[in-house]
């Protein structure tokens, strides 16, 4: 049996899925998968299509297929690059799409919160920062954490729980908070993948070492 927090977890993370799922479909028009897509599309332009469906979990034959549809809906463009790839990119309706997805998203959630006071929305914020942190941990992949997000309104003077936890993940000496949120906001890093974190790690371990071979 589950205990009480437990089970309110689960009717509330069910029920806001609903809300949300629901929202995210009818200002697009196209599936869950295709909605997530745009959104990655706009916060990375110039995915293959391999690695667009690796975003937003789906296998490469079922990216082929949502790929396609976006592109039969006008919302997506392949463009070609250098050697046999291609790249997706938004079309101006796909742009336009992706903004009224976002808000779609966020009217049934603001209206969740709406009798909550400040102080309990920050309490709510710091509860579900370490949640989402162990949420990445346990699916080793920020990209389906937070396939779905506005990630600007969550790294704008803060700090992305998700992306930190990839940060440290790639980096275990890292501690939280080592970074103001100001110099994380501004990261080249993808907070999707935790890539660069782990560029940089390898390449300050080979500055290290080439220092100790001195």
């Amino acid at each position: 049996m589950h205990d009480r927090v437990t089970n309110l977890l689960g009717a509330t993370a069910l029920a806001v899925t609903d809300l949300m799922l629901a929202g995210a479909t009818r200002a697009t028009g196209v599936s869950t998968s295709g909605a997530a897509a745009l959104l990655v599309l706009r916060a990375t332009p110039g995915l293959s299509v391999t690695e667009l469906g690796r975003r937003v979990g789906l296998t490469q034959p079922a990216a082929a297929r949502m790929v396609a549809t976006l592109e039969a809906s006008g919302l997506a463009s392949r463009r070609a690059t250098p050697g046999r790839a291609v790249a997706m990119h938004l079309t101006a309706a796909g742009e336009r799409s992706a903004a009224r997805l976002l808000a779609a998203r966020a009217a049934p959630l603001a209206e969740v919160l709406s009798d909550l006071d400040a102080a309990q929305r920050a309490t709510l914020a710091g509860l579900l920062e370490p949640v989402l942190a162990r949420l990445y941990g346990r699916t080793g992949s920020s990209e389906l954490v937070c396939r779905l997000c506005d990630r600007a309104s969550c790294t704008t003077d803060a700090v992305c729980p998700v992306g930190e936890a990839a940060r440290r993940a790639a980096d275990p000496d890292r501690r939280a908070g080592d970074e103001p949120a100001s110099q994380v906001a501004a990261s080249p890093i993808d907070l999707s993948t935790g890539r660069a974190a782990r560029q940089a790690t390898t390449g300050a371990g080979r500055s290290r070492n080439e220092e100790a071979g001195r």
